[in-house]
């Protein structure tokens, strides 16, 4: 496979029926989604894995699904299975992706795409080692609404963009023992959450050279809300915020010397936008419906990238994947959030 980016268009893809054939890694509420999405608009689904054979043929028989595996290394045995998408906890993406790639078998790993920047480079170095995909299950930067966004930066619509401005706060289980406030597993608003605010201001400006960061934590020690400013080196900034036990707008907007652009709530599902011009006039009101919860788009890219024996693209390319760890390791170093797999 080639490792040269190509350019997606994940609105118009060459579409299922590519006898491309998928296996799902994980059986919870996102495993669900993303098997809804991909039946809906005409994949192939052809097996599912868990760790109990029971709940795998639960999830089978829900979907309608010919195979179901009683562990991950049977899934990504499974000689009908070309490609897995690994929906399990993040403090296994890691390990759940190489195991899939050491398979033979492509991958879309949700994000974040792993706990830090070296297990990130791991998953990229095997997959590009092996000639295979392994993206980024982003699915916000494949959206209608994310495709006009860029379409319009890079036409110069907004004149020098200067400013993004993003949050994503939620109101969540306050369960000490819930995995959200477990270290061990990855706990705290940042990789859940905030990762969506980081990944859109890397979207827009690629990686910063300085990052400010300050965080509240919560008892069990990770984070409870987190606030960033990324810098860049002509000045531009990206203002970003998670929180895990407060609602918030969820709004986001682009800002530049000719105009802005402000995203609807919540704006990074499927969702519409507003461009106005340096003085608060109008131009374009953007409105496309999306059928689904709009993971179609990511895993018809996944099939367009296997298709044409590419391992990047354009719009989130391996090596940007780990670029979005690498400054998320460095948030979590001035806020004081460690974990155990930091450690190699």
């Amino acid at each position: 496979m080639s490792d040269t980016p190509t350019t997606a268009s994940p609105d118009r893809p060459e579409g299922p029926g590519s006898g491309i054939r998928w296996g799902i890694l994980g059986t919870g509420f996102i495993a669900g989604l993303q098997t809804s999405d991909l039946l809906e608009h005409g994949f192939t689904v052809q097996a599912v894995g868990s760790r109990d054979l029971a709940t795998a043929r639960q999830f089978a028989g829900k979907f309608q699904l010919p195979a179901a595996h009683g562990s991950y290394e049977a899934l990504v045995a499974d000689p009908d299975v070309d490609v897995v998408y690994v929906s399990s906890p993040h403090p296994f993406h890691y390990e759940n992706a190489l195991l899939a790639l050491n398979a033979g078998k492509h991958v879309l790993v949700e994000k974040p795409f792993a706990m830090n920047a070296w297990q990130a480079q791991e998953i990229v170095d095997l997959a590009a080692s092996k000639g295979l995909v392994a993206l980024e299950a982003m699915w916000t930067r494949y959206l209608p609404h994310m495709v006009r966004i860029r379409e319009l930066i890079a036409a110069g619509a907004l004149g020098e963009v200067r400013t993004v401005i993003a949050d994503h706060n939620q109101n969540l289980p306050k369960d000490p023992e819930h995995r959200l406030n477990d270290p061990a597993l990855g706990g705290g608003a940042l990789l859940d959450l905030g990762i969506y605010p980081v990944s859109f201001a890397f979207d827009v400006f690629g990686a910063p050279v300085r990052i400010q960061a300050a965080a509240s934590m919560t008892a069990t020690g990770v984070d409870r809300q987190t606030a960033m400013i990324f810098e860049y080196g002509d000045g531009e900034q990206a203002v970003l915020h998670c929180a895990l036990d407060t609602a918030g707008p969820n709004r986001a907007a682009v800002i530049g010397t000719a105009g802005s652009i402000e995203i609807d709530p919540v704006w990074y599902t499927p969702t519409g936008f507003t461009r106005y011009d340096d003085g608060g006039n109008v131009l374009e009101r953007f409105d496309e419906p999306v059928t689904g919860r709009g993971m179609q788009y990511q895993a018809w890219e996944t099939e367009r990238l296997i298709a044409a024996g590419a391992v990047a693209n354009d719009i989130l390319s391996p090596r940007e994947s780990v670029q979005v760890m690498t400054a998320l390791d460095a948030v979590r170093s001035q806020i004081g959030l460690s974990y155990p797999s930091d450690a190699r």
